[in-house]
């Protein structure tokens, strides 16, 4: 089998005078395992490798891919691409990053994580069902416990020299839990990930999981109103997905951005600084540089309120005249790279989520919300979602609620952040901490 390095290097190696040509190759392993009933529901194993083969000529672009291949079909998907962008429509814009040097993140790669047996995962995920139910009386269900881990290595080669190789592992863990009173049931959500198993707090995953559900049984509907609002990490990070499209250049540069032309006004409360940092190593879309070979570093999208600029691939910082922020991303190695965050996250305050509730007296914690990216206008900021949550009386959790709906603006909920919290939480690739928001409207009664 052929290293990934010199599967790119055949790609290259095969190109043509006035040609561009980059290699994308990666490999990885995935294990998933479901608990339910004290036995295992699903153990499931996947494998993938496979190339992709970008050439930019005469401004054309062609692409093409193969999965598991040889150095010779390398080669044989590169012919492909050239014939596709014979075929391609001239976009000036269409071009290959130069070299930049990237500094290794050699931490992305836990040796022992990787050789953990299969025994040790199906155990956790055992243990994570048995922990869910046993931490409240009335969760005794689970709708979904997983354990998941991958092992993957990447590489990216170039006529231009960009590029190189890493490695790296990860894992998580998933809990879904039931909480039953009477006749009525509700349901909790958690989420966790690290590097490596060591690191995975998994028993803290279970009992907030529980805690999520039980404590909104015997919710009613609020009144509708205006009222102070705290989204805990879990609803603001929904939020922050639709500002993840409003930063994104190519959204911006086909007006699908409600922050199109705003560049260095004020969005946003002082209190707001969105980032995205594709080094941070305690987000999980942590890496050297990005899916076509540019170094990831830090990029203020906005900084104390001030919308600072967009998230750029090289397409669109060619289009834009602009910098690549490292921000090109792909679907895995069978389709080329567009825009996308990295590890996204507002910054978080210094106050802890106890001290924010103090502040928001006779309001209500929303924690968890539904129907964001479809209830939610990308250009003009509207929104009306449902959501479910906590009534805050006397700086504590309160009185549950449900079935109420939360609507606004994005601009006008930046706004109105007065506080952020100093507990910042990844989900996925999007991070948030406890958000407080002076003022929204609830319809509920």
């Amino acid at each position: 089998m052929s290293d990934l390095g010199d599967l790119c290097s055949a790609a290259v190696d095969a190109s043509r005078e006035g040609e561009q040509v980059e290699a994308y190759a990666e490999e990885t392993r995935r294990t998933n395992v479901r608990a339910r009933e004290g036995e295992v529901s699903a153990l499931e194993f996947a494998e993938s490798r496979g190339v992709g083969v970008r050439l930019i000529a005469g401004h054309r672009l062609g692409y093409s891919y193969v999965a598991d291949p040889s150095e010779s079909e390398v080669v044989e998907a590169l012919e492909r691409a050239r014939e596709n962008a014979r075929f391609a429509t001239e976009d000036e814009f269409n071009a290959l990053p130069a070299a930049a040097p990237a500094e290794p993140l050699p931490e992305l790669f836990r040796g022992s994580q990787a050789e953990v047996d299969t025994e040790k995962k199906v155990g956790l995920a055992l243990d994570l069902e048995k922990a869910a139910v046993t931490a409240d009386p009335r969760v005794r269900k689970v709708e979904e416990v997983t354990y998941g881990d991958a092992v993957s290595r990447m590489a990216l080669a170039s006529t231009l020299d960009a590029g190189g190789e890493y490695s790296r592992t990860d894992c998580w863990c998933v809990v879904s839990t039931l909480a039953e009173q009477d006749d009525e049931t509700q349901t909790g959500f958690s989420f966790r990930i690290a590097r490596e198993m060591g690191e995975l707090e998994w028993q803290e995953c279970a009992a907030e999981g529980a805690d999520r559900a039980a404590r909104l049984l015997g919710a009613r509907k609020p009144p509708s109103g205006r009222f102070p609002i705290v989204l805990d990490p879990h609803a603001g990070s929904s939020f922050l997905g639709v500002l993840a499209g409003a930063v994104n250049a190519d959204a911006v540069q086909k007006g699908r951005s409600l922050f199109a032309g705003l560049v260095g006004e004020e969005v946003a409360s002082s209190a707001v600084s969105l980032v995205d940092d594709g080094r941070l190593l305690d987000g999980p879309a942590a890496a050297p540089f990005d899916d076509e070979g540019v170094p990831a570093g830090r990029t203020e999208l906005i900084s104390n309120g001030v919308l600072r600029g967009f998230l750029h691939n090289t397409y669109t910082a060619l289009r834009g005249g602009e910098a690549s922020t490292g921000n090109a991303s792909r679907p895995g190695y069978r389709g080329p790279p567009s825009v996308s965050p990295s590890n996204f996250f507002l910054e978080e305050g210094d106050l802890s989520p106890e001290e924010i509730l103090a502040r928001a007296d006779g309001g209500v914690l929303i924690q968890e919300v539904s129907g964001v990216h479809s209830g939610a206008n990308p250009i003009s900021g509207e929104f009306s979602v449902g959501a479910t949550g906590l009534r805050i009386e006397g700086g504590a959790l309160g009185e549950p609620l449900r079935e109420m709906t939360v609507a606004s603006t994005i601009p006008d909920m930046l706004r109105s952040m007065d506080q952020l919290g100093a507990d910042l939480q990844f989900f996925s690739s999007i991070g948030c901490p406890t958000v407080l928001i002076s003022e929204m409207t609830i319809a509920g009664t």
